[in-house]
């Protein structure tokens, strides 16, 4: 196992080398920016989540702004990015803060957490990042760079366990600013060096104090790892429903919905989670439309 403290300078100085210029790192970036970022970002890579951050701050760039506006146009702006129940539940933490917070982001980790729609991590990155308080933030990059340089494992396991936190715990600096760069440029190296597959360790700036490779990289050895498969999917079938929908001005006749996907049972199955989950409303008619 690496000493902790062996890990610290190196990788920071690699950061502030290689960091990726992202937006909402700006010192400018608001915390209302960076909450939106930690929602849009999750299972989403950078790429598909820059435009649609530029949009959405452009438009709302306040959580006033968005919570004055119905939940049908977070889902409409959210467009393409998957997973837009993220959606239903930023516009529901906009509302909470302007009703609890007076319309500002909260800075504590506790009251971030009682937001709708935010979870340990977010709350832990929103305090860090945006506040730069001190936190552990454990994302899935993160979790995979401890595991390899530190636990000598190649994937951590499928949910936090307390020795990975109490792991983290003691290799947070001591200080808030510097606990912050940690977290970000722990989370980066697992982003574009340490990566899942294929990672690429001859640019690694901890490459001689990992575990894991002077273990002689020994293979995954838990349970299965979940896939990523989409096409035939639910999640498939359900963004082509909620397409239709975000396309649309205006109600939409069932008929519509049925021509986009073509297998009657899925369809109905995906339908009915889709107004379960909030996401649509059903009108007159046998219409469909955004909340």
């Amino acid at each position: 196992m690496s000493a902790p403290s062996a890990l610290l300078e190196p990788l920071l100085a690699w950061y502030d080398e290689h960091a990726r210029d992202l937006p909402w790192r700006e010192p400018s970036a608001s915390p209302w920016a960076v909450l939106v970022s930690e929602f849009m970002l999750q299972q989403t890579p950078v790429a598909r989540v820059l435009p649609v951050w530029e949009q959405w701050l452009s438009r709302w760039p306040t959580p006033t702004a968005l919570a004055a506006e119905p939940a049908g146009a977070a889902v409409r702006a959210w467009g393409r990015l998957g997973y837009p129940r993220r959606a239903l539940r930023l516009h529901a933490a906009a509302t909470a803060i302007v009703a609890e917070h007076g319309g500002e982001v909260p800075s504590t980790y506790d009251e971030l957490i009682a937001l709708p729609g935010v979870g340990d991590y977010t709350a832990a990155a929103v305090a860090s990042f945006a506040y730069r308080r001190r936190h552990v933030v454990l994302d899935t990059n993160v979790r995979r760079v401890l595991a390899r340089t530190v636990t000598g494992v190649e994937f951590p396991a499928q949910s936090v366990t307390r020795a990975e936190r109490d792991l983290a715990s003691g290799l947070l600096p001591v200080d808030g600013p510097t606990a912050t760069t940690w977290a970000v440029a722990t989370m980066e190296l697992g982003a574009t060096v340490c990566v899942a597959a294929r990672p690429r360790c001859v640019d690694c700036p901890v490459a001689e104090l990992c575990a894991w490779r002077e273990a002689g990289y020994p293979a995954y050895a838990g349970p299965p790892r979940r896939g990523q498969t989409y096409d035939g999917t639910d999640r498939q079938c359900r963004g082509r429903l909620l397409a239709v929908l975000r396309d649309s001005h205006g109600p939409v006749h069932r008929s519509r919905l049925d021509e986009v996907w073509p297998n009657g049972d899925q369809r109905e199955r995906c339908l009915a989670s889709l107004l379960h989950d909030g996401l649509v409303m059903q009108g007159p008619g046998d219409t469909f439309a955004l909340p």
